[in-house]
């Protein structure tokens, strides 16, 4: 039988290859587990904005390994151009819907800011079964037949009456002060904004209740921008066993802008 003579260095260069072979394996393992937690999101903008204001945290998530859908509302950033008096809330909804009807989406966590409140609801009715989590941040919670105006601020009621009697397809948008943005933001954002679809602020927004249907729901409340609706929401949602319920109490209406990191991992929770 012939003697097998192993030299320090072979078991040196044979233990090192064990090593890489385990490494290699555990790196694969960890990808499949990165896979397997990857989530998908929807980021639905409000008034006067488009997904350009999501950018900072769609990073983000997609840095993780997440799936990050931000769509611009018929007549708003990048589809300013469609802009027309035939835009309306079912528009809206339409835009969120067949995103998600046409990319396939499923288990989505579905995240509604501000006027996006009545689109994200909306939106339910019809893809409640693609959503497995919500979250609302400083968002409107409207009921069955209510109009944005019906909750917006006087200023925002005069600005949709104004050009409704104008005859104009959109109003604003306004200037934005501390208590929506950082300062250091507001170039960027006013550099940004269009006028919104009025027609949207017209048209009454249909419930059944699917909203409530969903599985895990999640309220962000944002206090330094004065806003006594979104006050109820967030109290509303407090005494609701079904919703968590967070507050930033140093953070402008714009979150996204203001602390993107602090919002992604609230979003990421929430999912």
């Amino acid at each position: 039988m012939r003697n097998f003579h192993v030299t320090r260095r072979r078991m040196l260069r044979s233990a090192a290859a064990g090593g890489l072979a385990a490494a290699a394996a555990s790196g694969v393992i960890g990808a499949a587990r990165a896979q397997s937690a990857q989530k998908t999101f929807v980021l639905v903008s409000g008034t006067y904005c488009g997904g350009w204001i999501w950018r900072r945290v769609t990073d983000r998530l997609e840095q993780s390994g997440h799936k990050v859908f931000a769509p611009s509302l018929t007549g708003l950033a990048e589809r300013s151009h469609l802009l027309s008096k035939d835009v309306n809330l079912d528009t809206h909804i339409a835009d969120v819907v067949n995103l998600i009807k046409w990319e396939s989406l499923e288990n989505v966590c579905l995240v509604a800011w501000s006027y996006a409140g009545f689109i994200g609801s909306g939106a339910l009715e019809s893809i409640g079964g693609r959503v497995s989590s919500i979250v609302w941040l400083d968002a409107f919670l409207p009921t069955d037949g209510q109009k944005v105006p019906d909750l917006s601020v006087e200023a925002v009621r005069n600005a949709v009456q104004s050009a409704v009697e104008a005859g104009k397809a959109g109003f604003g948008p306004p200037k934005f002060g501390v208590t929506a943005v950082a300062e250091r933001d507001q170039p960027f954002v006013q550099s940004k904004a269009t006028a919104h679809p009025v027609g949207t602020y017209l048209q009454a927004v249909k419930l059944s209740g699917a909203l409530e249907k969903v599985a895990k729901k999640t309220y962000i409340r944002l206090p330094k921008f004065p806003q006594p609706v979104f006050d109820k929401a967030l109290a509303d949602c407090k005494g609701n066993q079904s919703w968590a319920t967070f507050e930033l109490s140093d953070v402008g209406h714009m979150a996204m802008l203001d602390a993107p990191d602090r919002l992604s991992e609230l979003i990421l929770q929430a999912a």
